[in-house]
């Protein structure tokens, strides 16, 4: 390319943000032209500076890379998005195909994926770690009986806390969530705490992850309201 690509590089560690700038200066058609800690940072030194390829964690304070993109998205800024990522949950990577991010990068890999992940979508192609493509394509190709294994936690759950998780799979926050429902925080937390319970599981990353494997079936059922 004649002309260099222009990137914004942003992650909320200095170590991981340092290594990944000094790979992707090694290619000299390659220039960072932004540097961030944050996802509310990245967003105004994207309008500021206007990048080709926006390079984003996906888990940043502030803002992450998904609510990043999508306000990325509405707005309509000219710049392509890559997302990083340490998470191999497919609910992630849907939701991301759908916000029109054109990388998806896995931190594990980024050493060596990440200037061929700009190369691509700078000449307007999608790019997957192959790492996590095999990974998708295998849980496409999982025996049929597994989403039934599945879908049977959610029987447990009232009509409530099925809401409540459907919104949870949408990453809305305790507060977000109390607004559509008109709930108090308070009350969604518990929500939260019985849903944990019923479902043996542990933690609000087990929450999470259970309700972005449990995305599908839960919009699709006739039961639940659909105002958001």
């Amino acid at each position: 390319m004649e002309t260099k690509c222009r990137i914004l590089i942003a992650d909320d560690h200095p170590v991981f943000l340092h290594g990944l700038r000094q790979v992707i200066e090694n290619d000299g058609a390659l220039e960072i032209v932004a540097e961030s800690r944050n996802g509310e940072e990245a967003l105004a030194q994207i309008r500021a500076v206007s990048p080709d390829i926006a390079v984003v964690d996906i888990a940043m304070p502030k803002l992450d890379g998904l609510e990043l993109a999508k306000l990325i998205c509405e707005e309509q800024i000219a710049v392509s998005v890559i997302l990083l990522t340490m998470y191999r949950e497919k609910g992630l990577f849907d939701r991301a195909l759908e916000l029109g991010v054109k990388g998806y990068v896995l931190k594990d890999s980024a050493v060596s994926d990440i200037v061929n992940s700009i190369r691509a979508v700078a000449k307007g192609e999608h790019y997957v770690s192959s790492a996590l493509t095999t990974y998708l394509i295998e849980a496409v190709r999982g025996p049929s009986s597994e989403p039934l294994k599945k879908d049977k936690g959610l029987g447990e759950l009232s009509q409530s806390e099925r809401r409540i998780l459907e919104l949870i799979a949408g990453y809305k926050t305790s507060k977000e969530i109390a607004d559509v429902l008109c709930i108090s925080p308070r009350t969604v937390d518990t929500h939260r705490t019985h849903i944990c319970q019923k479902l043996g599981l542990h933690g609000n990353h087990a929450l999470m992850k259970f309700a972005l494997n449990h995305k599908t079936s839960l919009s699709s059922d006739p039961t639940l309201p659909k105002n958001t």
